[in-house]
């Protein structure tokens, strides 16, 4: 057993990158407290419950050995502090740094010489030097580099993904020393069977990250706005991206909503720094407007559909299949299917939203929305808006009002001869 294995660790943040963090490192010998601010989902840990579906069944018993707790004074103990909680963003869709700034508060009361921090939330280049160490300075009265150190670690995650866990993918990591850098890259070689990556400072971890999500981001804004395009032009877009695709270096995006916690967020906290230091990045924020519009502009493409169809929209009865920022998965977080819904609703449209994935109280708490409890029928308009394995199993034919109505699939989820139109 290694030294670092006689060190405590402490998980601050037991979300969809806390828990199976904490549950890595505890197979791995590792003694761990897994610390969260939320009780009830302390609770449910404790049970060896993992609302986020990220454990492995096998590794479920795992969870046990993990000392959980909603008490910041059990993370005294700690040697190593890993913070993984959310960096959101506001309504004016600048970085919401409240949580990390929070929990590194939390992490300061505690902090000890020789203890080292290392932050997994995705920031932008400078945020845990600039934002974070100063917070953990004023709390510990310790000096940094001095007394405590830092590492930085962005977290990559894959929410619902079954194949690609912490274990591996490769991780990159980072120290705000040579010698720290040394050990939070051999930390995470405790865990990581495939490899780790070590970069040259904390920014270049952090600015690594930000990118991965903003490339896919742009990438996605560019095969959207090929959809807007081949929609005036009254062709398929996903036919026209397939026949593209036999070419080799073609690469393969399909258009869509673009929500979730890091790609629709994640691009906003990049922006943000580069306009602090006089940049304007112009590629970026179009590529945010485009996607930002997305729900919108599929609302209104069904609605003329319906119109088309003579179908009364005032009143119809429209069913939206899946509410989750991505398949298969039952995260909910900043999840642009929204959009569509509340232009939907504007036109005076009912609504039928059904996700088996999502939780009911969470999307209520959330976003003020009832889940239904199951598909009904008589559906003037049907909606795939995730392309959830569960909905395979669903017959159109059957909940379908009438030969009139308009059946839209986003995600080119089911065979182009069952639906209207595709995006």
């Amino acid at each position: 057993m290694s030294d670092l294995k006689n060190k405590k660790l402490a998980i601050v943040g037991l979300g969809y990158v806390g828990i199976p963090l904490a549950v890595e490192f505890i197979k791995n010998g590792f003694e761990v407290t897994g610390f969260d601010i939320d009780t009830n989902k302390i609770e449910n840990l404790r049970k060896g419950v993992d609302i986020t579906g990220e454990v492995a069944l096998e590794d479920l018993k795992a969870m046990e050995k993990i000392r959980f707790t909603h008490n910041d004074e059990d993370l005294a103990l700690a040697q190593i502090y890993i913070i993984t909680v959310p960096t959101p963003i506001n309504h004016s869709k600048q970085p919401d740094l409240s949580p990390l700034l929070s929990a590194s508060k939390v992490v300061g009361k505690h902090l000890k010489k020789e203890d080292i921090v290392i932050y997994e939330s995705t920031v932008y280049p400078g945020c845990t030097e600039e934002e974070c160490v100063p917070v953990l300075e004023k709390y510990s009265g310790l000096l940094f580099n001095e007394d405590f150190f830092c590492g930085y670690s962005p977290e990559r995650i894959n929410p619902g993904d079954k194949k690609r866990r912490v274990h591996n993918i490769v991780k990159v990591t980072s120290g705000s020393t040579p010698e720290i850098a040394e050990i939070v890259d051999q930390l995470y070689n405790e865990i990581i069977t495939v490899g780790t990556h070590k970069v040259s400072s904390m920014k270049v971890a952090e600015a690594s990250k930000i990118i991965e999500n903003t490339q896919r981001d742009v990438n996605i804004s560019l095969i959207n706005e090929f959809a807007l395009i081949f929609d005036r032009l009254n062709i398929d877009t996903v036919e026209i991206l397939e026949a593209a695709g036999t070419k080799w270096n073609f690469l393969p995006f399909r258009p869509g909503l673009v929500g979730g916690h890091c790609i629709g967020v994640d691009p906003y906290y990049l922006t943000h720094k580069a306009e602090s230091v006089g940049y304007y990045p112009e590629v970026i924020l179009s590529g945010r407007r485009i996607n930002d519009d997305m729900g919108v502009y599929i609302a209104n493409r069904v609605i003329k559909l319906m119109v088309k169809n003579d179908v009364m929209v005032r009143k119809s009865r429209i069913l939206v299949l899946g509410i989750t920022f991505k398949e298969n998965c039952p995260d909910i977080r900043n999840s642009r299917v929204i959009d569509m819904i509340r232009e939907f609703e504007s036109f005076g449209a009912h609504l039928d939203v059904y996700d088996p994935y999502a939780n009911n109280e969470q999307v209520y708490d959330e976003y003020g929305l009832s889940l239904a409890p199951k598909i009904g029928k008589g559906y003037d308009a049907i909606v795939l808006a995730v392309g959830h394995d569960a909905f395979e199993e669903i017959n159109l034919g059957e909940i379908k009002a009438s030969s009139k109505t308009v059946i839209f699939d986003i995600k080119s989820f089911y065979p182009k001869q069952l639906v209207t139109e595709r995006l």
